[in-house]
């Protein structure tokens, strides 16, 4: 109890705080874009419950994790050497987590494309996922960005009550942009294709991650941003045009 009051009156403990929490919420975006393409494939009547469920698995797993944090530090240990390269169980988890993520990513495009095909042609093309499979997809990407989430806490604060505070605030801020980006991305077909070609980056940087090359963070946030700045104008554009095309008809 002294030493969170000695926290609340330590100005750095607070910067600490809001550089994680922070952190956390950029770091929970993959996540977000993830769960957001997922569920959107679910029946309309489905996706806020799975919404709601995916990321109290997230705040829950990182919790769980954050309470074994001393476990969590030795998953950075190698445990075999392949090639000269020593790989650890979170090496073995991002490389995992990663190609799964290349994977579905992957499938997803070649979804959107085939629909597309099926469109021109007159016909239709409509996914199908039950709950079960989404929930699980999800829990699986929940372990993997759980487990980069939790590591980077530590390497940034040694204070558990801070990484705490820091973990559950980013996770609200998670459950309360979930349902606007997903409708977002529901309305835009451009972004959906867009977003997923986020997650086959993040999937790749993840595999490159724990074979020992380490991406700087701010690359992948910074491209992000740009693509989708661009991505904003164009769609600003196409509305105008729309509008044009609109008012002349009339």
């Amino acid at each position: 109890m002294e030493a969170s009051l000695a926290l609340l009156q330590d100005p750095a403990a607070w910067a600490a705080l809001a550089t994680l929490v922070a952190m956390e919420i950029v770091l929970g975006i993959d996540n977000l874009i993830f769960i957001s393409i997922l569920t959107n494939k679910l029946p309309e009547a489905m996706r806020e419950k799975a919404r709601k469920i995916g990321i109290s698995l997230a705040l829950v797993m990182r919790l769980g994790l954050l309470a074994t944090i001393a476990f969590i530090v030795k998953l950075t240990a190698p445990v075999f050497t392949i090639l000269d390269q020593g790989l650890s169980w979170r090496d073995i988890i991002l490389i995992a987590g990663g190609a799964f993520l290349v994977w579905k990513a992957t499938r997803e495009i070649h979804h959107h494309v085939s629909a597309d095909e099926d469109a021109e042609e007159g016909g239709t093309a409509k996914a199908v996922q039950s709950f079960a499979s989404a929930i699980g997809q999800i829990l699986v990407l929940d372990l993997v960005f759980s487990i980069d989430s939790i590591i980077t806490a530590v390497g940034m604060t040694e204070h558990v009550q801070i990484m705490f505070v820091a973990v559950i605030a980013a996770v609200m801020a998670m459950l309360f942009a979930a349902t606007p980006l997903a409708n977002f991305i529901n309305r835009n077909p451009t972004i959906v294709m867009l977003a997923l070609a986020f997650l086959m980056m993040i999937g790749m940087t993840l595999v490159a991650e724990g074979l020992g090359t380490h991406v700087p963070k701010g690359y992948i946030y910074t491209a992000m941003a740009f693509s989708a700045a661009v991505e904003g104008l164009n769609m600003l554009a196409r509305q105008r045009r729309q509008r044009r095309r609109s008012g002349q008809a009339h």
